[in-house]
C-alpha cells in the first residue's frame, strides 16, 4: 500500500473505483471534492449512531471527526454515515422500548445495506446507547472487514447532596415519589443535576457492560471505552483507531479474526467480573450468531458462574464508569483475570497484536476500591447467574452484583401479569404482597413483540423500599440498571407455549442463583394439562410495520434473538465478492 495508489485487487471499493467502467462512479467522488490520490486509496466507513435523542450519542459526531482524521493521517479516505438508534432511557416505560431491540438487528442491518451498497473496505463504528454497541459489532462480524470499534463514552456522574448520582436514581425517585417520600419540588431538583453532560449511563448498564465488551472481544483499542464523552482527549482514541483500520487493511485481519470462541469467553468473564447488564446474555449470542460460532446462553452463563466478581460498579456497588476508567480502566481488569488463570492471552485485537501483548504494556494495578484483587473479590462467582428449570426450559438469567448469597434464593407465589402497563399499575398502588413472584409474560421477543425492559417497575419496587421483599420473572428484560431479585429472558416465552404462559396466581415458584434454579411446583402432568388447554399467544397491535416484520423473524433469547440464519448458512463473504 503507498500513499499515492493501492493495489484494491482484494477491496470491495474496486468496484466503484477501478476501470473505464466505473467513471461514472468517479464523477460522484469528484463532486464531493475528493482527489484522484483519495479516489484511489481504501475506503473506510465511519458509521456512527449519532442522534439528538438522548445524551449516549450526542457526542458521537465531532468523535466521528477525529476518527476520519485517523483514517486520512494512514492513507485511507474515510466516509462517514449514520444510521439510527433507539435510547433506552428515553423509550423506557411505555410503547416506545418495543423498538429497542428490535433496533439492535436493524442497526446491524442499515450497517450492513451501506457498507455492501457503496463498497467500502472497512469500518470504523461508533456507539453510545444500549443496542447500539451490539448492534455495530454484530454488522462489522456479519461483514467480515477490518473492523474497529469505538464507544462515545459515558456521561459524568450527577452530583446531589454530596452523593455521585445516576439514571438509575432517577428511575427510583419515582418510586419514592409514588410512596410518599419525595415531593414535587425535591423531584424537579434531582431531574436537573442527574445527568450533567453527553454521554451513556454511568453505572455497569447495558452501554457500559457491552463498551468493556468491545475491549474484550478485541474489537475496540484497549482504553478506549473508558473516558467520559465530554472529555476532549477522547479525539486521540479517534484518530488512534482510524489508524487502526488502517493497520488492518494492510495486514487482512478481519473482524472474524478478532471474534472467535476464545474472545467470546474473554468478554463473559468481563460482565461477569464486572456485575454487568443481564442482556450481555442476549448480545453475546448474537455476535457470536454473525460469526457462526455456538455460543447460546448457558455458554454465557456457564462463564459467568466461575468467573469471580470483583469490580465495585453501580448498580450493585458504588462507583461509576468514569471511576473505573481512573483506576486503569478495562485493562486492569482484565490483568486480574490473567493473574487467575481466567483469560486467553492469544486472541488477535483491532491493534493488530494479540490481546496478551496489549496487556504486557499495562503496568496499573487493582486499587482495591474499586477494582478488587482477584484474589480477595467481592464475591467469588460472577455477578450475573444463569438458571434452568422447569418452569425456564430454555433458561433465564439474573443480575445478583452487590446480593449476599441468603438473598441469592426465593420461594413464593406467582401474582400473574399479562403485560408490563398491568404490572406498574398495580405497583404504584401497590396492589401486591411481600413474598410474591411478581409475573410479567407476554414481553418476548416474538410475543411482545421486542422484549422490553422493566426498569420502570423495577426502579418502583426499590423507591418503594420492596426491592428485595418480592422478586420478578419476565420473558422480557430487564435494564443494566435493574435492582432487585429480577429474572429476565425466561424462555421459551410465552407466546412460543413456554411455561411461563401457563402459570396461575398463587403457583409457588423458587428462584435460586446459588444452585441456579427457576422451577415451580407444578407435576408435567400438570404442565402437560394446561399446555393442552393453552388459547395460543396473546394478540398485539402489531398487525403490520418495523414490529410486525420483527416478530415474525425473531428467534429466542436463548440463541440472542436473532433475525437471520447467521454465518453458518451464508455462501458468501461480503469482503471476497
Amino acid at each position: 500500500m503507498t500513499a499515492n495508489r493501492t493495489d484494491k485487487t482484494h477491496l470491495p471499493s474496486r468496484h466503484v473505483t477501478e476501470g473505464p467502467s466505473r467513471a461514472p462512479h468517479r464523477s460522484y467522488f469528484y463532486a464531493m471534492d475528493l482527489t484522484e490520490e483519495q479516489i484511489n486509496q481504501p475506503f473506510v466507513g465511519v458509521a456512527t449512531c449519532w442522534n439528538e435523542a438522548a445524551p449516549c450519542n450526542i457526542a458521537l459526531n465531532w468523535q466521528a471527526q477525529s476518527v476520519k482524521r485517523g483514517v486520512k493521517e494512514a492513507h485511507g479516505t474515510p466516509r462517514e454515515f449514520t444510521t439510527i438508534t433507539v435510547t433506552d432511557g428515553i423509550a423506557m416505560g411505555h410503547e416506545g422500548m418495543r423498538s429497542s431491540l428490535a433496533s439492535r438487528d436493524a442497526i446491524a442491518d442499515t450497517v450492513e445495506l451501506t457498507m455492501r451498497g457503496h463498497c467500502y473496505d472497512a469500518i470504523v463504528g461508533l456507539a453510545g446507547c444500549d443496542k447500539s454497541l451490539p448492534g455495530m459489532m454484530m454488522a462489522m462480524v456479519r461483514l467480515n472487514t477490518p473492523s474497529v470499534f469505538m464507544y462515545g463514552g459515558s456521561i459524568l456522574p450527577g452530583s446531589h447532596n454530596g452523593k455521585d448520582i445516576t439514571v438509575q436514581d432517577m428511575f427510583e425517585a419515582v418510586g419514592k415519589y409514588q410512596a410518599g417520600e419525595m415531593s414535587d419540588g425535591e423531584l424537579a431538583v434531582l431531574e436537573r443535576v442527574a445527568c450533567p453532560s453527553a454521554g451513556a449511563c454511568g453505572g455497569q448498564f447495558t452501554a457500559n457492560t457491552m463498551a468493556c465488551v468491545s475491549e474484550a472481544i478485541g474489537l475496540a483499542l484497549l482504553n478506549s471505552s473508558g473516558m467520559p464523552a465530554p472529555y476532549e482527549d477522547r479525539a486521540k482514541y479517534g484518530e488512534a483507531s482510524g489508524e487502526a483500520v488502517m493497520n488492518l487493511i494492510s495486514k487482512n485481519i478481519r473482524a472474524r479474526d478478532v471474534v472467535t470462541r476464545k474472545s467470546l469467553e474473554n468478554a463473559a468473564r468481563v460482565v461477569a467480573c464486572t456485575g454487568g447488564s443481564t442482556n450481555a446474555g442476549l448480545h453475546l449470542p448474537a455476535i457470536a450468531h454473525e460469526a457462526g460460532i455456538d455460543f447460546n446462553l448457558f455458554d454465557v452463563c456457564d462463564i459467568f458462574h466461575d468467573t469471580p466478581y470483583f469490580v465495585d460498579l453501580k448498580p450493585g456497588g458504588q462507583y461509576v464508569a468514569k471511576d473505573l476508567f481512573e483506576v486503569g480502566g478495562v485493562p486492569i481488569v482484565m490483568k486480574e483475570l490473567q493473574k487467575a488463570g481466567l483469560w486467553h492471552d492469544d486472541c488477535m485485537t483491532a491493534s493488530g497484536k494479540v490481546i496478551g501483548e496489549e496487556l504486557d504494556m499495562i503496568k496499573g494495578e487493582a486499587d482495591g476500591k474499586v477494582i478488587y484483587p482477584v484474589e480477595n473479590p467481592i464475591t467469588k462467582t460472577g455477578g450475573v447467574v444463569g438458571l434452568k428449570g422447569n418452569l425456564a426450559p430454555e433458561g433465564a438469567i439474573v443480575k445478583v452484583a452487590g446480593m449476599s448469597e441468603d438473598e441469592q434464593s426465593f420461594t413464593g407465589p406467582a401474582r400473574v401479569f399479562e403485560c408490563e402497563e398491568d404490572t406498574f399499575a398495580a405497583v404504584k398502588v401497590r396492589a401486591y404482597e411481600e413474598g410474591e413472584v411478581l409475573v410479567i409474560r407476554n414481553e418476548g421477543p416474538s410475543g411482545g413483540p421486542g422484549m422490553r425492559e422493566m426498569l420502570a417497575t423495577t426502579a418502583a419496587l426499590s423507591g418503594q423500599g420492596m426491592g428485595k421483599k418480592v422478586a420478578l420473572i419476565t420473558d422480557g428484560r430487564f435494564s443494566g440498571a435493574t435492582r432487585g431479585f429480577c429474572v429476565g429472558h425466561v424462555g421459551p416465552e410465552a407466546a412460543h407455549g413456554g411455561p411461563i404462559g401457563l402459570l396461575k396466581d398463587g403457583d409457588m415458584i423458587t428462584i435460586n442463583a446459588v444452585t441456579g434454579e427457576l422451577s415451580v411446583d407444578l407435576s408435567d402432568d400438570e404442565l402437560a394439562k394446561r399446555k393442552s388447554e393453552w388459547a395460543g399467544p396473546r394478540e398485539t397491535i402489531y398487525t403490520s410495520g418495523a414490529l410486525w416484520k420483527y416478530a415474525q423473524l425473531v428467534g429466542g433469547a436463548l440463541n440472542g434473538a436473532v433475525t437471520h440464519p447467521g454465518a453458518k448458512e451464508e455462501r458468501h463473504i461480503y469482503m471476497d465478492l
